[in-house]
């Protein structure tokens, strides 16, 4: 089951990875934006699959750190444009 758990967040992280160039060469800052929030998202749950499958004490309140700050970015975002 952990190999399964490993291999799940593997992928997410190779679908963000493919993402980043969203971030990267984004035609407009929304698209920037949502870039910015795949990672945040797609983080928060590789950080938690990994979590689950190794039993590593404390990821789950890295991924709510991680959470929340994709929150505050997005709020950011909204208010400044």
């Amino acid at each position: 089951m952990a190999e399964f758990l490993i291999a799940a967040a593997g992928s997410v992280l190779a679908m963000v990875a493919l993402g980043l160039g969203r971030l990267l060469y984004g035609p407009a800052i929304a698209d920037r934006m949502m870039g910015a929030q795949l990672l945040g998202s797609g983080g928060i749950a590789a950080l938690l699959l990994w979590g689950t499958a190794t039993g590593t004490q404390g990821v789950s309140d890295l991924a709510l750190v991680l959470a929340l700050l994709a929150a505050f970015a997005s709020i950011a975002f909204r208010v400044s444009g």
